[in-house]
């Protein structure tokens, strides 16, 4: 399940998040995460697209920026959102 990935993950203070603010922005490093190029990305597309799997969950991010944000989906989600590109439905 996504949460118990997460609540494993190591998180920190954004350096978005600053006093004003509350410091309300945590980001969360994805431990022993293995990462891969979507069969998607290509050279004239930059190889942008990578994705790591996890028991009933997917992250995918930007490959150019490895220490930036990753967004995570559970398997379904992930399933039903695929399902949609494909049909063309998004």
């Amino acid at each position: 399940m996504t949460n118990e990935l997460l609540a494993e993950a190591r998180w920190f203070t954004s350096s978005y998040s600053n006093a004003q603010g509350g410091q309300c922005v945590e980001v969360a490093q994805l431990e022993g995460a293995r990462w891969f190029t979507s069969s998607y990305s290509n050279a004239q597309g930059g190889e942008c697209v990578e994705a790591a799997l996890f028991p009933n969950a997917i992250a995918v991010r930007d490959s150019k920026t490895p220490d930036g944000p990753a967004f995570v989906f559970e398997g379904s989600a992930w399933a039903g959102f695929v399902t949609s590109l494909k049909s063309g439905d998004l």
